[in-house]
């Protein structure tokens, strides 16, 4: 049987080149985004809300103020705006390629505090097994009148655990929760390397890093200092440029990260087999 091997992404910032309502939707209010973002956060303060309900319930709010209300089938349609970090579109079917060569089955999934529709807009949203993001629930005509699932910094840790079981239903919260022995859980701590670009990571890459597997922390051009951060107070394992055309820092690590997860799996074959024998 073929050894799964998780790849899970921040989107913001680590796939996208920004925020993704920054692109479109935000500019479509008659704000900037240094405007919409400095109202959502001030919204969370003076309320004490959690900070993406709040960002979440500001787009609603202020898009039915001014009367531009938007429908989940627009949101969608923003994903096809989105702006990639160099060599992101070749990306999966590369690394795909070649963690089939090593006898390894490679999945991709998204744990992001954006919204699920825009991604799900994305010319890469095919390229996931799951998407776990922020969502509205919607009304018969498409409009949001409620926050569907709100994927805030902490909580994000959860997605890793039902990546770990296998209990990629959100609303099964039984089977998430109840005790797996670790041999029975579909894709071990071992096998998931996280990729993510700033403090919001922090609960996931040291969730993932702490159980051995690989955290890595991406920045934009020469805004090094975060990442440079996160890995001299050991919360990640490696800091690149995010660029993930072929033959980069970040595409050289992958190739070795595999090579090391096909070659711990072979040994540990032999290791069960010699067991079997005695």
């Amino acid at each position: 049987m073929s050894t799964v091997v998780a790849l899970l992404y921040d989107f913001d910032k680590t796939l996208g080149t920004t925020d993704m309502m920054d692109y479109e939707f935000i500019p479509c209010l008659g704000f900037t985004p240094n405007e919409f973002w400095k109202e959502a956060n001030g919204l969370a303060v003076t309320k004490g809300m959690d900070g993406v309900l709040a960002y979440m319930y500001y787009m609603k709010d202020v898009s039915e103020k001014i009367n531009k209300r938007f429908t989940r089938e627009e949101l969608v349609n923003l994903g096809k705006g989105i702006k990639f970090f160099k060599g992101v579109r070749g990306w999966f079917k590369r690394i795909n390629k070649y963690g089939e060569s090593l006898g390894l089955t490679v999945e991709h999934y998204v744990i992001s505090s954006g919204l699920k529709e825009i991604i799900e807009g994305t010319a890469i949203a095919k390229e996931f097994k799951g998407i776990f993001a922020s969502e509205f629930m919607y009304d018969d005509n498409g409009y949001p009148i409620w926050p569907k699932l709100s994927v805030n910094y902490t909580n994000k840790t959860q997605f890793v655990y039902r990546i770990n079981k296998g209990v990629l239903d959100i609303s099964n919260d039984s089977d998430l929760n109840a005790s797996t022995p670790e041999d029975q859980r579909r894709v071990k701590f071992t096998n998931m390397i996280y990729i993510g670009d700033g403090l919001t990571d922090v609960p996931c890459m040291k969730l993932v890093k702490s159980s051995g597997g690989t955290s890595i922390a991406l920045y934009n051009r020469h805004k090094t200092e975060v990442a440079k951060d996160m890995l001299e107070h050991e919360r990640v394992d490696f800091a690149f440029d995010a660029d993930y055309s072929e033959g980069s820092d970040l595409d050289v690590i992958m190739h070795r990260l595999l090579d090391k997860l096909a070659a711990d799996n072979a040994l540990n074959e032999e290791r069960a087999k010699h067991r079997i024998c005695l």
